[in-house]
């Protein structure tokens, strides 16, 4: 049964996890073997339990205990939970926007990709895509729209950073996930021929003059094909586009040059997913 404690003071080092540990402290965290990570909200919290994920502690609004997060209290066991006002806890940046409820969260040791790509038809590959509001919403759409797995290029930001969890409304836990090479340099000098040696034709999302049409007929009819997409500005690299199988560019209107790489996942994903 889990043990109801109350914080009263912000600096409280239980709060930690939650208020003052960076991203990266909280991937080294110990004594955890593989670190740390953030759930917020019941919904997404359900997701992770579903997904597997050891649930370390909680922290809400009191009134929550008996209300909202009854059931996540209930599945996490005897991990503590924190309790405290709204006052306190209105000091973590952005708390009022998670509905109340936090818990901290063990990462799992992560798959090779090749394993997470073993059954998949349908797949798509981020090159350094930074940005983590960004990465949350690529996620969202690949669960949405018929993506079997994603794999995530060294450089680009985390899955499980906090902002990425949040925005993707936990269908991080959803889509299997993986990185592709050891360092960035690995990708960049042989990542698509590693996709190609997994069975893969390769779709290079880029704003060239030389490409297909988001809708060809021999694009749509490839057996297993990877979408890869690049990083916010520069897009993908030239060296990707080069050695990719197709190059697709989403036709635009009204002068627009480009579409965000979310954005732009969401058109390709609709166009080229299993649904």
């Amino acid at each position: 049964m889990a043990e109801i404690i109350k914080i009263s003071d912000f600096n409280a080092p239980e709060l930690d996890p939650f208020a003052r540990l960076t991203e990266r402290e909280l991937f080294h965290s110990l004594p955890v073997d593989n670190g740390l990570f953030i759930a917020e909200s019941p919904n997404v919290i359900h997701r992770a339990l579903d997904a597997g994920y050891k649930p370390v502690s909680l922290l809400m609004e009191e009134s929550h205990v008996r209300g909202q997060a009854k059931a996540v209290i209930e599945r996490c066991g005897d991990v503590p939970v924190y309790v405290s006002t709204l006052d306190v806890l209105t000091q973590l940046t952005g708390f009022q926007l998670t509905r109340g409820v936090l818990c901290a969260m063990e990462r799992r040791p992560e798959p090779d990709w090749r394993e997470v790509c073993k059954d998949a038809t349908r797949i798509t590959v981020l090159e350094e895509v930074v940005n983590p509001t960004n990465l949350g919403a690529i996620f969202r759409s690949a669960a949405a729209l018929g993506m079997d797995a994603v794999l995530v290029t060294p450089g680009s930001a985390d899955p499980l950073y906090r902002r990425c969890v949040r925005v993707s409304m936990g269908t991080v836990f959803q889509v299997p996930w993986a990185h592709i090479g050891e360092e960035v340099d690995e990708w960049r000098k042989s990542g698509v021929q590693m996709l190609h040696e997994a069975g893969f034709k390769t779709v290079a999302m880029a704003l060239r003059n030389d490409s297909v049409s988001i809708d060809d007929k021999k694009l749509m009819n490839e057996e297993k094909l990877a979408i890869v997409l690049g990083t916010e500005g520069d897009g993908l690299k030239d060296k990707t586009i080069s050695d990719c199988d197709y190059t697709v560019k989403i036709p635009m209107s009204h002068g627009v040059d480009s579409l965000n790489v979310a954005a732009a996942s969401a058109v390709a994903f609709w166009q080229l997913g299993n649904h």
